[in-house]
């Protein structure tokens, strides 16, 4: 991804905030109980992780950023997640399935259901930040009880990640204009424009941070005023919380079969 896309997304999740028109903390909550339900399958049974797929389906729809795009970025994950589990393969040779005369072991079984479980957090929480943006996600979180402290240093976090970008971003077009179409330097001259990019970045986080200063900031964010629950907000905690219920504790796959 380049320097210019990244920021481009940066800008799109922070302009993003009401894709989905319920309270942020309900959305938490569902996602952490998500979250719970994914890693609690069985790891030999990755049949019950696909359905799972329902929750960041529904809710990338739902909230306009399409599931494709999520899809997408989910799978920058796959790489860390297949290191995870890549010898298990070579470690666990007993049978599980047989397919069409062919005996799948039970360590491919496993390795595929720890990719899908990656995959499927990974999906669940850019839903998330798709619907609601960082910003929100980090004053639910405040409210729900995280320390101020942390919350600050996430949002921070997530501020000064476009100050590096645009630092980059400058220091390339400054690179590309003054390389007369050279692409590939010697490892000394990249190794200078990281130290150079790493001064750029900081003297300029202090400058913002004095900026802020002057402008009343004690350490901690301002957040708005709690909204209050509607109807909508506990109905859509109570029907996400019975689907993932039924998910997890039924198998569909079976009942299907069963039925036809």
């Amino acid at each position: 991804m380049s320097l210019q896309s990244a920021l481009i997304t940066l800008n799109r999740l922070e302009s993003r905030g009401g894709g989905i028109s319920v309270d942020c903390r309900f959305q938490i909550t569902v996602l952490a109980v998500y979250l719970v339900a994914v890693l609690s399958v069985p790891l030999t049974d990755p049949g019950m992780l696909v359905w799972m797929f329902v929750y960041p389906i529904v809710m990338s729809e739902a909230c306009g950023a399409g599931y494709g795009r999520v899809a997408l970025k989910s799978l920058w994950v796959l790489p860390l997640v297949a290191l995870v589990g890549i010898f298990n393969p070579l470690l666990d040779h007993a049978p599980a399935w047989e397919i069409f005369g062919v005996t799948v072991s039970r360590g491919w079984v496993t390795f595929i259901s720890i990719c899908l479980r990656g995959i499927l957090a990974l999906q669940a929480v850019l839903a998330l930040i798709y619907s609601t943006g960082f910003y929100s996600i980090c004053t639910a979180l405040r409210r729900m009880g995280m320390p101020t402290v942390l919350a600050t240093q996430l949002l921070m976090v997530y501020r000064y990640i476009s100050v590096l970008l645009q630092e980059a971003q400058s220091m390339g077009r400054a690179r590309a204009a003054r390389g007369f179409g050279r692409k590939n330097y010697p490892l000394r001259q990249w190794a200078t424009m990281v130290g150079q990019l790493l001064l750029r970045s900081v003297a300029r986080s202090q400058r913002i941070h004095r900026a802020m200063l002057a402008r009343g900031f004690n350490g901690t964010m301002p957040a708005p005023a709690a909204e209050r629950l509607r109807v909508s907000d506990w109905l859509f905690l109570i029907g996400w919380l019975g689907v993932t219920a039924v998910l997890r504790f039924v198998d569909l796959s079976s009942l299907l079969g069963n039925l036809l």
